[in-house]
């Protein structure tokens, strides 16, 4: 997990590193991420990262291996610096209702062809932006979570269950040794956009910050000699 401070009250990633697999096929149904951060915008200014050509002097679009695309912007943080998270959709009218309505979440914005909607204040807004074609997720896809409090969990599900909505993962405790078990539901947007919604009692004691994260990734990938296998058994596979 990485990002800018706590997981309770900022927007991370999650990176997974899946043995075997060489490569994965990117679609549409990911835009890019926004993040508002002069250091890091003057960093890549100076030659830190590659960019992408963008019209806008304050901000520059970067793609990190993989091919997932951020949009650095010369701003102040004020917050969390992760402001924005752009997915594709096929029907915007009908994303609307899904994610306002049914997922709670408030409307900020919209237009003919973007709606912008957050859970709260100072949070990271999610932006839906409309495609005349259909959203291909290929293999490359993710899925996006948010925390919630554990007593709306089993009505969400109720929620899905009546509107026919799809529910990819009924409510479930999931155990981790030594750790808090969590609940968590995961759900599918109409266009098959990954949701996870988990309880944020038992969440915010799970994602404590380790102060030897970095330390023991660091060693992790020093010791793991994976690569030196495939290459003597024909390479990675691709997806």
């Amino acid at each position: 997990m990485i990002g800018y401070g706590p997981e309770d009250n900022h927007f991370v990633m999650e990176l997974t590193y899946n043995y075997g697999i060489g490569s994965y096929k990117l679609g549409n149904d990911f835009q890019c991420i926004h993040i508002h951060h002069t250091d890091a915008y003057n960093r890549i200014l100076s030659g830190a990262w590659p960019t992408l050509p963008l019209s806008d002097e304050n901000k520059v679009e970067v793609e990190m291996p993989g091919g997932y695309r951020f949009r650095i912007y010369n701003r102040e943080p004020d917050g969390d610096p992760v402001k924005m998270v752009v997915l594709s959709c096929s029907d915007l009218k009908r994303s609307i209702q899904y994610w306002s309505h049914k997922c709670g979440m408030s409307l900020l914005s919209s237009t003919s062809t973007d709606a912008v909607f957050s859970f709260g204040s100072g949070q990271c807004s999610l932006k839906l932006v409309a495609l005349t074609v259909p959203i291909d997720h290929a293999s490359a896809f993710g899925r996006i979570a948010f925390a919630c409090p554990q007593e709306q969990l089993s009505g969400l599900q109720q929620l899905m269950d009546s509107e026919k909505e799809t529910i990819l993962k009924r409510l479930v405790s999931l155990d981790t040794p030594g750790k808090a078990t969590v609940e968590v539901i995961i759900l599918a947007d109409p266009d098959g956009h990954e949701i996870c919604f988990v309880g944020s009692e038992a969440f915010a004691e799970l994602s404590q910050v380790d102060p030897n994260a970095e330390q023991l990734l660091t060693e992790a990938m020093l010791s793991d000699k994976s690569d030196d296998w495939f290459k003597k058994h024909g390479g990675k596979a691709s997806q």
